[in-house]
């Protein structure tokens, strides 16, 4: 059974990505916390189908805790994200999602006390650098380009807060999930994170509520959602069965997928000067896969 990671975690960035994908085509016409929070509340129906086959385990305190302490922990990285997105170019802001992966190598270990092999670490750190590598804009001035520019780009400093707090809530996730079971935790998060999240996208979208039927949005967000509720899914399940530092640098892939998405439906150019960061991405991955 946990073999099944590996399979179960590229999928999971490929949900990731492709849902990723169509939320970017659908944020050039809507309010994008209007379609981030859809994108919730459009991947509930997915885990209710389950509702029927799910039993409710033994639940310990450390069950509450986690869940908890994670959930306004991840309501503030998704809202950080569309700040930063808002603020700053995606190419001085997209690299720092590369420090989730470094920043596991420490926190699984102080929260659930997790160890990694040297193989595995060097595979993470592969992965982050090529992470990093792949969202660079090769009109910018150099490897160095979002590091300059933290001090005069607050979006660089909103994604750096993002990565922190993803390998928090990615720890905490997996305690809670080893406290119950997969897809009891998401029957729970999922709805929860949802509620937490629905007066900030009501503020911050509240011009577009009046044409919130007929101006599109909701056909817009459904398919994005429905993919993320398959990406959380296979998520929890996934990392129920290995370290979370190997599963979300495995994960990370999902940006080697979004590149090739922009370059096939957005038409978006540089995708021969990404290729280093690709063959870190994949060769970490790989060391990962065997070396673990």
């Amino acid at each position: 059974m946990e073999s099944l990671w590996l399979p179960l975690t590229l999928f999971c960035a490929f949900a990731l990505a492709t849902s990723d994908a169509l939320v970017k085509r659908a944020l050039a016409n809507h309010n994008e916390f209007l379609i981030l929070w859809l994108r919730l509340l459009f991947a509930l129906p997915l885990l209710l189908v389950a509702l029927p086959f799910v039993t409710v385990p033994p639940l310990t305190r450390d069950f509450f805790i986690a869940s908890l302490v994670a959930l306004p922990l991840e309501a503030l990285a998704m809202v950080l994200y569309v700040r930063a997105l808002k603020l700053s170019p995606l190419s001085l802001t997209l690299p720092f999602l590369a420090l989730t992966p470094v920043f596991l190598l420490v926190v699984p270990f102080i929260i659930l006390g997790e160890q990694i092999t040297i193989a595995g670490g060097a595979g993470i750190l592969l992965v982050a650098a090529g992470s990093y590598i792949l969202n660079l804009n090769e009109r910018e001035k150099g490897l160095l380009a979002p590091l300059r520019a933290i001090r005069r780009e607050p979006g660089s400093l909103c994604m750096i807060g993002v990565a922190l707090i993803y390998s928090v809530t990615s720890t905490l996730g997996k305690k809670a999930v080893s406290s119950s079971a997969p897809l009891f935790f998401s029957l729970c998060y999922l709805p929860a994170l949802t509620l937490l999240l629905t007066p900030v996208a009501l503020w911050g979208g509240r011009r577009e509520l009046k044409t919130l039927a007929t101006g599109g949005i909701l056909r817009a967000a459904v398919a994005p959602g429905l993919l993320y509720g398959m990406m959380f899914l296979s998520h929890m399940t996934a990392v129920s069965l290995t370290n979370v530092a190997y599963m979300i640098a495995v994960k990370r892939t999902s940006l080697l997928m979004g590149v090739l998405y922009g370059h096939l439906l957005f038409r978006e150019p540089g995708i021969r000067h990404r290729l280093p960061g690709a063959l870190l991405m994949l060769a970490g991955v790989a060391l990962i896969a065997t070396g673990w």
